[in-house]
């Protein structure tokens, strides 16, 4: 794994940078994606916490703060992608469709997702699975974030989707997730298409429309227990009425495409 492309930030005060990953020669290229709106005063938590990675992809929402200049002023040779529409999603399939990787992380520019649990997803991709899912419910999990509605809702939700698509997600509405650039196509998702609104899949659904689909690919999907830290500084978008609400849409709009491919094996899982 290469660590040429970018420069390491300077661990601030108080702050202990993570030691490099030593790797051998022909070992995949990490990419690491991500998406920000408005986060300057997050970015130094969370750039500087990133292991030794290849690439580090900014997706940038029409920030009307300093967060692009902080990126650069902290890691000079951090690429900067502007998204053609608006929302998560279409951050991350514009971060996707940029990047140079074999293997794709998304992180959030908040810092509720630790970078220094990358090597945890990467390393069960490099044992054989295609897509690796943070779970706050698996292993040694959790959250400091969480809501008890929240919850509620993700294990309601999460059963749904094991009842329809014979998978076994513990955790179905977390953003931490890695798998392989080579399964990009199995997604399907529009980074290309400009409007002044958002399309489906533009939205916080797809955290939802990403395993889903994954599923349906019949991924080999292993999950990664991840701890949710709490946004550092600013408040989240997220609302659990009206997002819930977006999940069990996505569900439904996934799940016709997953009856017409009955008879084919469901998603490989490891455990």
């Amino acid at each position: 794994m290469s660590t040429v492309p970018y420069t390491r930030p300077e661990a601030g005060a108080g702050t202990e940078l993570p030691p490099p990953m030593l790797v051998a020669a022909g070992e995949p290229l990490v990419s690491v994606i991500i998406p920000a709106l408005n986060e300057a005063l997050n970015l130094p938590h969370v750039l500087a916490a990133l292991p030794a990675v290849d690439e580090v992809i900014l997706v940038d929402g029409g920030s009307t703060d300093d967060t692009v200049d902080v990126a650069r002023r902290l890691m000079p040779g951090i690429r900067v992608v502007q998204q053609n529409r608006r929302g998560k999603g279409n951050a991350l399939a514009c971060g996707f469709a940029a990047a140079t990787g074999d293997i794709l992380v998304m992180i959030d520019a908040d810092g509720s997702t630790d970078p220094r649990e990358i090597p945890s997803f990467i390393a069960e991709l490099r044992a054989g699975a295609d897509f690796a899912k943070g779970s706050r419910f698996a292993g040694a999990g959790g959250s400091a974030d969480i809501t008890r509605l929240r919850s509620g809702g993700n294990r309601c939700l999460s059963a749904l989707v094991n009842l329809l698509f014979g998978t076994r997600y513990s955790d179905l509405c977390y953003g931490y997730n890695a798998f392989w650039a080579r399964h990009l196509d199995a997604f399907a998702l529009d980074s290309t298409t400009s409007a002044d609104g958002r399309l489906w899949g533009d939205g916080f659904e797809i955290e939802t429309l990403l395993t889903l689909r994954a599923a349906r690919a019949r991924l080999r999907i292993v999950e990664v227990p991840s701890y949710e830290q709490q946004r550092i500084h600013g408040e989240s978008n997220l609302n659990a009425f009206t997002d819930g609400l977006r999940v069990l849409r996505t569900i439904a709009r996934e799940w016709p495409r997953r009856r017409r491919a009955a008879g084919l094996p469901a998603a490989e899982r490891t455990r």
